[in-house]
């Protein structure tokens, strides 16, 4: 009798750790919207500073540098030519393109 009711409690509690474990993985695959990548990226070729500033961390003053600098060949040219620092680059990589006309 006592093995049927140990049996029972700890299949309970398999289950309820199974249960505990998904709901923590759906929460954690669930990404915020900041670090999902937009359905349209801005075009660092072509942005207004309006939209440019919409970016993460771009202020009137990189805005302008952005605007300046153009054309770019890849968005990475935003830290080879000294726009970005690489941290900021990364942060907002999937935010950006560089189209060619």
């Amino acid at each position: 009798m006592k093995c049927g009711i140990i049996q029972t409690a700890l299949i309970a509690a398999a289950l309820l750790l199974s249960a505990g474990m998904c709901a923590a993985a759906e929460s954690k695959s669930a990404a915020p919207a900041e670090a999902t990548a937009p359905d349209n990226p801005v075009d660092i070729n072509s942005a207004s500073k309006a939209q440019l500033k919409k970016i993460p961390g771009i202020n009137d003053a990189v805005a302008d540098k952005i605007i300046a600098g153009r054309p770019y060949l890849s968005k990475a040219n935003l830290v080879t030519r000294n726009i970005l620092s690489g941290a900021h680059y990364a942060q907002i990589k999937d935010l950006i393109i560089a189209r060619q006309k």
